[in-house]
């Protein structure tokens, strides 16, 4: 259910803004999204997980505040990652 150290690695080479960034809002971003679609493919068979469906509730409110975070300071590049997320805003 969690991501494997070589699927974090890729998303963290594909949203990063220079070599050594792993913590950017693009990059947490990036990997909350990850996660957050596996969590709602695992509750299409565990429909009763209610204690994961809670951890996926405040992942989306990270999301939520990060992509507000990265609106208000870099407008570009808040376009850019809901662009190459497919998120809707």
């Amino acid at each position: 259910m969690s991501l494997t150290a070589t699927d974090k690695q890729q998303v963290v080479e594909q949203f990063r803004a220079h070599q050594t960034d792993t913590g950017s809002p693009q990059v947490q971003i990036a990997l909350l999204t990850r996660r957050i679609n596996d969590l709602t493919s695992h509750f299409q068979t565990h429909k009763k997980d209610l204690h994961s469906r809670q951890g996926l509730l405040q992942m989306v409110s990270r999301r939520r505040r990060l992509l507000e975070y990265l609106k208000r300071h870099d407008e570009a590049s808040y376009r850019q990652i809901l662009e190459a997320l497919k998120l809707r805003k």
